[in-house]
C-alpha cells in the first residue's frame, strides 16, 4: 500500500515542474522571441508560369562574422566591395538548372536570380548578360525581358528586396549563359 503523504508531495512535484516548464516557456517564446527575430528578415520567393505567379514568404537570419572572419561554407565568397559601399552586382546570385522539357521535346531550363546583400539592401536596375537570349517559352516580361545584344533586364528594373528570389522558366536547344552586368543600389 502506497504512502498517502508520498502520493501528495509527489503530485506537488508534477505541479511545480509543469509550473517551471510553463515559466521557461514564456519566457524563451514570448520574452525572447523579439530579441531573436529582431535581426530576422523577411525574404519572398516568386514563382511564375505562363498564367498566373505564386509568392511564397519566409524568414531567414542573416549570418554574422567578426571580423577578420571568412566565410567557411562553399557557397560563400566574399564580394570585392569597396569599403562603404552598399551593394554590387557580386550580392546577386544566378543560378539555372534543367527542368522537364516542353511536350514537344525542347528541353526548358528554371532561373533564380536572388539578392544576397549582406548588408539588407535592395537592389534594381538590374541587367544580365545574356547574349541573343530568346525563349520558346513565354516569359513575363515584367520579370525578364532581353532589351538588346547581351542586356537582359530584371523584374521590370523595379527593386529586388533583400533575400528575394526571382524565378523564371525558359525553352530552348541549350542553356544560355546568363550573368549580372549592371545593378543600382537603392
Amino acid at each position: 500500500m502506497r504512502d498517502p503523504s508520498f502520493s501528495l508531495s509527489f503530485s506537488k512535484i508534477l505541479t511545480i515542474l509543469a509550473l517551471a516548464a510553463t515559466l521557461l516557456f514564456f519566457h524563451f517564446v514570448v520574452l525572447m522571441s523579439p530579441l531573436l527575430l529582431s535581426d530576422v528578415r523577411r525574404s519572398s520567393l516568386v514563382l511564375l508560369d505562363n498564367e498566373n505567379s505564386t509568392t511564397l514568404t519566409a524568414l531567414h537570419r542573416k549570418l554574422l562574422l567578426h571580423d577578420g572572419e571568412r566565410p567557411a561554407a562553399a557557397g560563400m565568397e566574399e564580394t570585392n566591395r569597396m569599403w562603404g559601399e552598399r551593394c554590387s552586382k557580386d550580392d546577386i546570385e544566378v543560378s539555372q538548372g534543367p527542368t522537364a522539357p516542353l511536350p514537344s521535346g525542347i528541353p526548358t531550363y528554371t532561373v533564380e536570380i536572388i539578392n544576397v546583400c549582406f548588408t539588407g539592401c535592395d537592389i534594381s536596375g538590374i541587367h544580365l548578360s545574356c547574349g541573343w537570349f530568346s525563349s520558346a517559352h513565354l516569359i513575363n516580361p515584367n520579370i525578364f525581358k532581353r532589351l538588346g545584344y547581351d542586356d537582359c533586364l530584371v523584374n521590370d528594373g523595379k527593386p529586388l528586396l533583400y533575400g528575394s528570389i526571382l524565378s523564371f522558366q525558359y525553352a530552348n536547344t541549350f542553356p544560355y549563359p546568363l550573368s549580372v552586368s549592371t545593378v543600382v543600389c537603392v
